[in-house]
C-alpha cells in the first residue's frame, strides 16, 4: 500500500535519533554512576579487564544495540565489541554482542545496556506480535504519540524494527484535528478548513466517533480519518463509506487478540498506545568473565 510507506516516512529523522540517543544515555550513566561505582571500586582491582556477554533469553526482535553500544563505550572509550546479532528480526534467543575492556566500566555499564535492550526490544516485540496477527489482511500497524518522555525516536525505531510505521512524530508534523479542536474550532467543518488554510502542505487527519462525523470529515474533504472507538459493524460500515475518498486508522482500546478482528474489516491502519507505553521487558542479561 502506498500510503503505508508514507505514514513511516513521516517518521524516525536519523540526526534527531543520534541526538536522543547520545542524550538519553548520558542521563542514563548519570543516575545509575552518579560520581562513582562504589562496588566495583571496592571488590574488582583497577586495570583488570574481562568480557561481557550479551545474551537474549526469550524470543523476540532487538532494537537499541546502538544504545547499548554506546552506553559501553561511554564507559570504556577502548573497549572492543562485537554485534552478534541485529535488529528487526525475530529470534528465539541467543548471542546478543561480546564486549572486552576495563572490569570496572564493563560493570557499571551492565544495567543501562540491558535496561535500553530490554525496552526497546520490548516494544520491536510488541509490534512485531500485532504484525504477525494481522497478516494477510493489509492493514499495517502504526505507533502513537504515547511514549516513554525523551525517548520518542528510539522507541519510533523500534516500532519500525518490530516491523510496523509510524504515526506523526509529534504537533508539528501531522495535523491530527481531535475532538477537542473541533469542539473549540467549532465544528469539523471549521477546523478542517482553518487547518487547510495555516497548514496547506503537512497531511492532514481528523478524529471521528461516529458515522455522522464521519460524513461531516468526508464532506470536508479529509484525506485520512481516525475512526475512534467504534464497534466492528459501524467501524465496517464506517470503512465503506471512506472508499475512494479517504484513508482510515482505527484506534482505541486495540490489543493482542482483538487485532485481526478489526483488520478484517478493510481499515487500512491499526494505531496502538501500547506498543509504547506498555510493551514487556525482553529478557536479556550479560556475564562478565574475568581475563
Amino acid at each position: 500500500m502506498a500510503y503505508a510507506r508514507a505514514v513511516a516516512d513521516t517518521g524516525v529523522h536519523d540526526g534527531l535519533l543520534q541526538q536522543e540517543l547520545n542524550r538519553e544515555v548520558a542521563i542514563a550513566l548519570a543516575e545509575d554512576i552518579g560520581d562513582r561505582d562504589v562496588t566495583a571500586e571496592a571488590t574488582v582491582p583497577a586495570g583488570s579487564t574481562a568480557t561481557a556477554r550479551v545474551v537474549q533469553k526469550a524470543p523476540g526482535v532487538l532494537s537499541g544495540l546502538d544504545c547499548a553500544v554506546a552506553t559501553l563505550r561511554a564507559c570504556d572509550p577502548d573497549v572492543k565489541i562485537e554485534l552478534l546479532a541485529g535488529p528487526g528480526v525475530w529470534r528465539e534467543g541467543g548471542p546478543v554482542l561480546e564486549a572486552r575492556g576495563d572490569a570496572r566500566a564493563l560493570l557499571a555499564a551492565e544495567r543501562t545496556a540491558l535496561n535500553f535492550l530490554q525496552q526497546l526490544g520490548g516494544v520491536a516485540t510488541l509490534t512485531a506480535r500485532c504484525v504477525a496477527e494481522v497478516e494477510g489482511t493489509g492493514a499495517q500497524i502504526i505507533d502513537t504519540r504515547k511514549t516513554v518522555p525523551g525517548m520518542r525516536h528510539l522507541q519510533k525505531r523500534a516500532v519500525l524494527d518490530g516491523g510496523g510505521a509510524n504515526h506523526r512524530i509529534g504537533l508539528f508534523d501531522m495535523v491530527l484535528i481531535k475532538e477537542n479542536h473541533a469542539a473549540v474550532a467549532g465544528g469539523i467543518t471549521k477546523a478542517i478548513k482553518a487547518a487547510r488554510e495555516t497548514a496547506p502542505d503537512l497531511p492532514l487527519e481528523c478524529e471521528v466517533r461516529d458515522l455522522a462525523e464521519l460524513d461531516e470529515a468526508l464532506a470536508a474533504g479529509a484525506p485520512r480519518v481516525l475512526l475512534d472507538n467504534m464497534d466492528l459493524g459501524t467501524l465496517r460500515e464506517a470503512v465503506e463509506r471512506c472508499q475512494g475518498k479517504a484513508i482510515t486508522e482505527a484506534s482505541g482500546g486495540l490489543e493482542i487478540g482483538k487485532l485481526r478482528a478489526v483488520a478484517e474489516t478493510g481499515v487500512d491502519l491499526l494505531s496502538l498506545g501500547s506498543l509504547t507505553h506498555s510493551a514487556p521487558a525482553l529478557d536479556l542479561s550479560m556475564l562478565i568473565d574475568v581475563d
